[in-house]
């Protein structure tokens, strides 16, 4: 039986862009995902927001009549991004916009100041070992960016015929896993050198829970979404010559920030086994396409 976590490319899609999701209409309280491309206006309400180009360049963004341009990038596998932190309470006006740009929200207790990362800021981590080696850039987290209330932000991207997401983790508060996060996936598959998603694109992805109830292997497309209310999640496996790239937006409960998870037990060993990483990462960086 499907859990209808997983959402097709198109079933989220809006007046505004090619897909949108809010915590009511995942069914949780806090992580929220918006994808526009075209010229709009965003009424943030009680989320604070992360504002990152996808494939779109030269966007202006404008908060309280203050305005922001970010340079952006022709696609996710074509480079790093600069984006913006916006606080709760905001409405954000989007002008020239060109291709894709993410709103990722969470919903907030405190304000923070409107806040601009440039890409040359932005950290980038190789993470992991051999064929399950990837690179995550560390947009919103804890580490990277204190100045946000309960969202965290990174994207992940897995050369063709790696896993990542390896191993399996959740972050669900059952048992004894005392993290809380709820976390929505947003992919886009390559196909070879590609600067952003081919709809020839395909990859696999595994989500199980504690209970047994959910447990389910998903062919992802291009431009797909999957939400993670619970279990452990991984791998997530991209096809030969087709590179994997997602976007992630985590929040829950906690009174701090946190990204931590728990292991699948049976799977932990794993990690001592990682020694070299693959040559072909980092894909990306500030400056472009490094390889």
């Amino acid at each position: 039986m499907s859990s209808g976590w997983h959402r097709p490319h198109g079933t989220l899609a809006n007046a505004h862009g090619p897909m949108s999701i809010a915590p009511e209409q995942a069914g949780w309280d806090y992580s929220g995902l918006h994808v526009i491309d075209r010229d709009c206006s965003i009424d943030l309400g009680d989320s604070e927001a992360v504002v990152l180009p996808l494939s779109a360049r030269d966007v202006t963004i404008t908060v309280d009549s203050n305005t922001y341009p970010l340079r952006g990038r022709a696609g996710v596998f074509a480079s790093v991004s600069d984006w913006l932190y916006v606080t709760r309470g905001k409405t954000i006006d989007f002008s020239y916009v060109n291709g894709e740009v993410a709103i990722l929200t969470a919903k907030a207790r405190a304000d923070h100041p409107v806040h601009y990362t440039p890409a040359e800021d932005v950290a980038v981590e190789l993470r992991g070992g051999g064929r399950a080696s990837r690179q995550v850039t560390n947009i919103a987290t804890p580490d990277s960016f204190a100045g946000a209330d309960r969202i965290n932000v990174c994207e992940v991207i897995t050369p063709g015929g790696n896993w990542s997401s390896w191993p399996p983790h959740r972050h669900d508060g059952i048992g004894d896993c005392p993290t809380t996060n709820e976390e929505i996936y947003y992919f886009r598959i390559g196909k070879n050198d590609s600067a952003h998603g081919d709809p020839e694109g395909t990859g696999l992805f595994r989500v199980y829970t504690v209970s047994g109830s959910v447990d389910e292997t998903v062919t992802i497309k291009d431009g797909d979404t999957y939400l993670v209310p619970e279990g452990y999640h991984g791998p997530t496996a991209a096809a030969p010559d087709y590179p994997m790239y997602f976007l992630n937006v985590l929040a829950g409960p906690a009174e701090e920030r946190t990204m931590a998870f728990c292991d699948d037990p049976s799977h932990h060993w794993i990690r001592g086994t990682w020694t070299d990483i693959d040559p072909r990462l980092p894909m990306t960086s500030a400056k472009g396409r490094v390889q």
